[in-house]
């Protein structure tokens, strides 16, 4: 198979390149598993908040908004995301966060209320006296339909004239004068370009290329669904520590609660630790009044971070036409649209879509070059 763009990885972050690529290229997304999306995307706690990630990431989410909110014909029948805000809390004694998040993003557009006793409890009446004392209220936090979003992107990229190809493992890869000659279970690809959209395997992927692994380091997340009385109000908001010690927030008529673990692993189909579910347990019942009925189901995620906690988005410096879709934490679905267009654009060299964002600013922050830098 002959190939202009050989995006390897058909979670959200390949198929947001895939989408963004210019109609009558050669394109494929090669996916190992037997569905896209199997591993993180698949895995995702589905909401979009400016604040989730910190200042560097926020950029890339605040550009995707728009997207979201009217996504083009044949992507979504309606906006892809539905109202749902995020109320960020701290301990007793430990206010000070919320001090610091709020003059994190001073300045920055992102809206943030401060709010009193009675204003948190108005939103969140389980919070127990020690986590109601303030809070910070994000109300332009939504909810993502995580599903509708990467099938969307799906068929952007098949409309364009691309192709999905599952169970697709990529197991050798050369670079020679001709682009790249990708030994895959289905038989060789070649292509122009190589797109690392691998996930939690980005480093394996580049060490295949022989190229630089640039640190890209999986940290498992897990998420547990409860059964909880009293059952939480459909307008109850996503719930933070301020301090990052966990979350949850309602899902129908059940609680989604993590840790907010960021446990080390490798590349992997993860799957939930006893332990880690057990500690999101209990600090939900430190925190609130909900009662645990019943513990329905549990799984965990690979948020796979570079270094510095950025994305790498961009041409590896050392590797001809080796392109980085990577290290997305776990901002990748908040920030897909954005991250999408801006690789599609520097694959095709051309100029991201015009708008208030400063595209060039961010190629920059999330450039591979930074990380090569600090290795070599």
């Amino acid at each position: 198979m002959q190939l202009d763009v050989a995006i390897v990885g058909g979670g959200i972050a390949g198929a947001s390149v895939a989408a963004f690529l210019t109609p009558g290229q050669r394109v494929a997304i090669l996916e190992a598993e037997d569905q896209p999306g199997y591993h993180t995307t698949g895995r995702s706690a589905a909401f979009y908040s400016e604040t989730y990630g910190g200042p560097g990431i926020q950029p890339l989410t605040t550009a995707s908004r728009s997207f979201f909110a009217h996504p083009p014909d044949g992507v979504a029948d309606g906006p892809l995301l539905r109202p749902r805000g995020a109320l960020h809390v701290a301990a007793a004694g430990a206010e000070a966060r919320l001090d610091a998040l709020e003059a994190e993003f001073a300045g920055s557009g992102v809206r943030l209320e401060r709010l009193d006793r009675a204003g948190v409890l108005a939103l969140a009446p389980t919070l127990r006296p020690e986590w109601s004392g303030a809070g910070l209220w994000e109300p332009d936090c939504q909810d993502i339909d995580v599903a509708a979003l990467h099938a969307g992107f799906l068929r952007m990229a098949r409309a364009a004239g691309g192709q999905l190809l599952t169970g697709a493992r990529a197991t050798a890869a050369q670079r020679n004068a001709h682009g790249w000659r990708l030994a895959t279970s289905i038989g060789e690809v070649r292509a122009r370009i190589l797109v690392n959209a691998a996930g939690a395997w980005a480093d394996d992927l580049a060490s295949l290329a022989g190229a630089r692994p640039l640190g890209i380091q999986p940290l498992r997340r897990t998420i547990a669904q409860v059964a909880v009385q009293p059952a939480p109000m459909a307008s109850h908001p996503l719930t933070l520590d301020a301090a990052g010690s966990w979350y949850f927030k309602p899902e129908r008529d059940r609680l989604w609660v993590s840790p907010h673990d960021e446990q080390p692993d490798v590349a992997r189909d993860a799957q939930p630790e006893e332990l880690d579910v057990a500690i999101a347990l209990d600090r939900l019942e430190a925190a609130t009044t909900f009662r645990i009925v019943r513990l329905e189901r549990s799984w965990a995620g690979l948020r796979c971070f570079a270094p510095d906690r950025l994305p790498v988005l961009g041409w590896d410096p050392e590797t001809a036409g080796l392109f980085w879709c990577a290290g997305q934490g776990g901002f990748g679905i908040q920030t897909a649209p954005a991250a999408g267009m801006l690789c599609a654009a520097l694959i095709e060299g051309r100029a991201p879509p015009e708008g208030p964002v400063a595209w060039g600013a961010m190629a920059a922050r999330y450039s591979p070059s930074r990380l090569a830098a600090r290795s070599g």
